[in-house]
């Protein structure tokens, strides 16, 4: 099988532990570019959260948001936002628990909240710069996904109320909220059919739970070796880590290097 497509996550894949791209992670991306092989980010973050790293590894093409907004060659091919009565409802609720919340757009995110420590740690862990205070940003723009700040002990409330939201925890304080049902795999299916291909001919390396859905989506997921070990069994492949070329060996593993 010849493989046309490579998605790859960005933290914890693309990028180490201190937010760094690896040289031989760039050194290989560049290669499957030169081969003419496509390559897309895959991640959780949002489009302007990755900008400069697609500008770093020349790539145009992305899975944001956790696959609620996928853009190819610079123009949107999907978008799928959160409905404002949902938002509202959501946004009450945690106000009632005392849990802050970050709303992000397609170009912008805002907190509804000033300077909580929650939100400063999250955003620290990613080496980006706090979201001002915008309590009604989420009226006048479409929401793609959204930060909830609780613990896991706290989750519960908020997974047996909103049945038409997904939750997914990848901080000790933050979740990802997305439409229900949302996964990096429905972006990258929303891909490859703008593309016409097939998922047989894809790639995808991740190590995150946020990875599971797109590592068993397409016809060869690959986990970092440091994935949590409930995602490597999702994939088909373990890769090294991320700090020891786990990028460049696992595309010399199935032959795109």
């Amino acid at each position: 099988m010849r493989y046309k497509i490579v998605f790859f996550d960005v933290d914890g894949t693309l990028l180490n532990e201190k937010k760094q791209i690896p040289l031989d992670a760039k050194e290989a991306v560049c290669k499957l570019r030169e081969r003419g092989v496509e390559v897309v980010i895959a991640t959780g973050r949002a489009p302007f959260h990755c900008r400069s790293i697609a500008e770093e590894l020349g790539i145009d093409s992305f899975v944001s948001f956790n696959g609620s907004y996928v853009v190819s060659k610079g123009q949107p091919i999907y978008q799928r936002m959160i409905g404002k009565a949902t938002l509202e409802s959501l946004e009450q609720f945690a106000r009632e628990w005392g849990h802050p919340l970050v709303f992000l757009g397609s170009q912008e995110c805002y907190s509804n909240c000033e300077q909580h420590p929650h939100v400063t740690a999250s955003f620290a862990a990613l080496q980006l710069k706090v979201p001002r205070y915008r309590p009604d940003y989420w009226r006048t723009s479409d929401i793609y996904q959204a930060f909830l700040y609780c613990e896991a002990h706290e989750e519960h409330p908020y997974t047996r109320r909103f049945s038409d939201l997904s939750f997914i925890r990848w901080h000790r304080f933050a979740m990802d909220v997305l439409p229900a049902g949302g996964s990096k795999a429905r972006g990258v299916e929303a891909m490859l059919k703008h593309l016409g291909l097939s998922p047989s001919e894809a790639v995808a390396f991740g190590d995150g739970v946020n990875d599971k859905e797109m590592l068993a989506f397409v016809g060869m997921g690959i986990a970092m070796g440091n994935a949590d070990r409930e995602v490597k069994r999702f994939a088909k492949f373990v890769t090294k880590h991320v700090n020891e070329g786990g990028i460049r060996y696992g595309l010399e593993q199935i032959q795109l290097l």
